[in-house]
């Protein structure tokens, strides 16, 4: 290296450079050649292990190593190869120029670090698209766990590039930082709560991308569309879209319809009030009522009924009496669970139900304004 820089330093004399300016030139011309070789080895990296990588993770059966080694992560894997070049040939080109070369060390030094951190977020992002067939739980999970990662490596990297800039130990500096950490608790307090609460409803599996949610107090009844370290975001039915802090749903209370939706099928519980004054016996050993009659038969009806899950529970039963007449409850559960179809073929079933009641002699108690003991 020193025939070489003496062989600078005389071209630069031949070319009329002044002895004064010789050094500063040859510097120049030194830290240009770096950098030449720097982008040089970018490009020969490039050229060389995104082909290969592309070939090698095509000839696999597998789908996640087309996904964690693509193309992006490859190339920010490749631009570490300029700080690698530069910090070998660092020693033999600035041997003459400690002060150049501590500046240089240091910048390669941040760059290294920057790059590495770039790659660790490339791979965090592929790991976030990776297929995996755990459950919805263990993906948001995964999720979760990569946006946390991905902010601890950028809060790593600030602190190892702001130390190396600043020739300090970057452990000192965190030590530093100390100081000041009941501050940015405070000012970062949403933040971390968001952070705390999304791992929890991801870990205990409390709610997942897809599921029917109900949050009374936040006005959001629909399904959850995105859920991240700090927002849920939740679509409702009439398409507006709600977001809440998962510190919401953790702290308070929420409906999750997830069990209803896996289930084999929605429940019905409907009422139906029947006038006291029309229940009656209907054999002479007066043992059978028509309000009994009319439980059995609608019963029967609807365990023989296609729309209805008669291996669920389903029964017509009195409740306690009011003052509005005697209620009888619709208790069974529909094979069909999507909320138009269900509300249409609910309603279909009750409305023979209020129907066939006529046919018992049963009346149906309705009650008019301003009126009492109306019945229809």
């Amino acid at each position: 290296m020193e025939q070489i820089r003496l062989l600078v330093e005389q071209l630069m004399s031949y070319c009329g450079v002044s002895d004064k300016a010789v050094h500063a030139v040859a510097l120049l011309l030194l830290i240009a050649l770096a950098a030449l070789l720097a982008w040089l080895a970018d490009v020969v990296a490039l050229r060389i292990l995104v082909p290969l990588s592309r070939r090698l993770t095509s000839k696999t059966k597998v789908a996640w190593d087309d996904i964690l080694f693509n193309e992006h992560a490859v190339r920010s894997f490749c631009h570490l190869m300029p700080a690698i070049v530069v910090w070998i040939v660092m020693p033999m080109f600035f041997y003459d120029h400690p002060l150049a070369r501590s500046w240089i060390a240091r910048l390669t030094a941040a760059y290294f670090t920057l790059a590495v951190t770039r790659l660790l977020l490339v791979l965090l992002n592929n790991v976030q698209e990776l297929d995996m067939q755990q459950s919805s739980y263990v993906r948001q999970y995964i999720h979760s766990f990569c946006g946390l990662m991905k902010i601890v490596c950028v809060f790593i990297a600030v602190v190892v590039v702001v130390a190396i800039l600043i020739n300090k130990s970057p452990m000192a500096l965190l030590a530093g930082l100390g100081a000041t950490s009941a501050i940015m608790m405070l000012i970062f307090k949403d933040t971390i709560e968001g952070l705390v609460a999304g791992i929890r409803l991801t870990s205990a599996e409390m709610v997942a991308v897809g599921d029917w949610i109900t949050v009374a107090s936040a006005g959001a009844d629909g399904i959850v569309t995105e859920i991240t370290l700090t927002t849920v975001k939740i679509q409702n039915f009439d398409n507006t879209i709600v977001t809440i802090s998962p510190m919401t749903l953790v702290s308070g209370s929420f409906r999750n319809w997830k069990g209803m939706q896996q289930a084999d099928g929605r429940r019905v519980a409907r009422m139906v009030y029947i006038d006291f004054r029309s229940i009656h016996f209907i054999d002479e050993a007066q043992t059978t009522t028509n309000l009994g009659a009319y439980r059995m038969a609608m019963e029967k009806w609807l365990r023989e009924n296609p729309l209805v899950n008669p291996d669920m529970t389903l029964m017509v039963r009195e409740k306690e009496a009011t003052q509005s007449g005697l209620p009888v409850e619709f208790y069974f559960f529909l094979k069909e669970k999507s909320w138009v179809d269900w509300e249409h073929q609910s309603a279909s079933i009750l409305e023979y139900a209020y129907a066939k009641a006529n046919e018992y002699g049963l009346v149906i108690y309705q009650q008019f304004p301003n009126q009492k003991n109306n019945t229809l």
